[in-house]
């Protein structure tokens, strides 16, 4: 009896060992898991909170989920608690290095980064006199435009903003020009749903510090960027004072008068300069 007693202390004692040491080991897991995710996470400075933009993130957000919960549950059968964790948190770490190539790629010698906002005019308006469908159609043949434009120049589009981009350039010429030739084959309508619909894009550049914290970019350079953008019209390229500080050539391209205006949540007023997009060729 008392062998029996002793067998059974030992075999609890052991048990109780392994659910403590597996659980100081899950703890790491989930700090070292929570500290790669939170250094890939990319801020909208202008979040769109539209019905429209609320039931795409609320889709796209439980498509994820159901993504997630069958890719856990099969790793789960397959390799058990431990290969989970492990496989997870491998799956992540490579997209983190992949993630942080792509931002080290725009981030210029001196550590600035050049963001260009781009966005469609009366972009809700077109939406509810054309309809869902051709709506779609007409989003895919602008998205083709820029995206191809940015690729050609090395940008990187940080964010889809549903009728516009948030894109980052390592220089101030590349954004710019890649301004110039968007509204270019904008304005020619090369597609077919342009041609039937055509639609005219703002856009708006500014270059500074690549404030990053955890893999975000955020702070006063992406806010100033955002407001130049709502700052200019249809079919304009407005860019800031330091966009133009950024250039090596300052005559590289002709710009109009500039004006003023003050920045919404932004200290003092901003020389704000248009490019005369139209006197360049798209190169």
């Amino acid at each position: 009896m008392t062998v029996w007693l002793v067998a059974v202390s030992v075999v609890a004692l052991c048990a109780l060992v392994a659910v403590l040491v597996l659980s100081i080991l899950l703890g790491r897991a989930n700090r070292r898991y929570a500290r790669l995710l939170a250094s890939t996470r990319l801020r909208d400075p202008q979040p769109r909170t539209g019905p429209g933009q609320r039931a795409n993130g609320l889709l796209g957000a439980t498509h994820r989920a159901v993504q997630i919960a069958t890719t856990t549950a099969a790793r789960l059968r397959r390799h058990g608690v431990g290969g989970l964790l492990l496989s997870s948190l491998d799956d992540l770490s490579r997209w983190v290095e992949e993630n942080r190539g792509e931002l080290a790629r725009v981030t210029a010698p001196d550590g600035t980064v050049t963001f260009m906002f781009t966005d469609i005019i009366d972009s809700t308006t077109l939406n509810d006199e054309l309809g869902d469908k051709a709506w779609v159609r007409l989003l895919q043949a602008h998205d083709q435009v820029v995206r191809r434009q940015v690729a050609v120049r090395k940008g990187h589009v940080v964010k889809s903003l549903g009728d516009g981009f948030m894109i980052a350039f390592s220089t101030a010429e590349l954004a710019i020009s890649a301004a110039v030739a968007i509204q270019h084959i904008l304005a020619e309508r090369p597609h077919k749903a342009l041609r039937a619909t055509p639609i005219t894009v703002r856009i708006g550049i500014h270059r500074g510090p690549a404030i990053t914290r955890d893999g975000d970019y955020f702070g006063r350079t992406v806010a100033t960027a955002a407001r130049v953008a709502a700052q200019a019209g249809s079919q304009e390229v407005l860019v800031s004072a330091d966009t133009l500080e950024g250039l090596p050539d300052p005559g590289r391209f002709r710009l109009a008068q500039p004006r003023r205006a003050e920045l919404k949540g932004l200290k003092g007023d901003h020389a704000l300069h248009p490019v005369e997009w139209t006197a360049h060729q798209p190169v």
